[in-house]
Parts: C-alpha cells; structure tokens; sequence
C-alpha cells in the first residue's frame, strides 16, 4: 500500500513537536527551540515540486 509524502511530513512534524513540548518542559530551552524550528521549517516546505525542470 502506498503512503503519501504528506502524511510522512506530517508524522515528521508531530513528532518534534511533540519532542519540543517535552523537552521544554525538562528545561532544555535551546534543543526545544531547534526542535520547534524544525516542525516549523518541515510544515512549511513542499519537498514534492519543489526542483521539477
């Protein structure tokens, strides 16, 4: 069964967000905010149509 890069992405994006969440509540300020970085750069991309000649 083929899975949609979308869903992947998304999967991918909750994932560190979800990690953030945790780890900011640990008291890693600077890891939570590169995790909620990369949520946040992984939900704005299009890595499907992004290099089609």
């Amino acid at each position: 069964m083929h899975k949609s890069n979308n869903f992947y992405r998304d999967l991918f994006t909750g994932l560190t967000f979800t990690t953030g969440l945790f780890v900011f509540m640990s008291g890693e300020f600077i890891i939570s905010t590169l995790l909620f970085c990369l949520a946040s750069i992984s939900s704005n991309l299009d890595f499907g149509s992004s290099f089609r000649a």
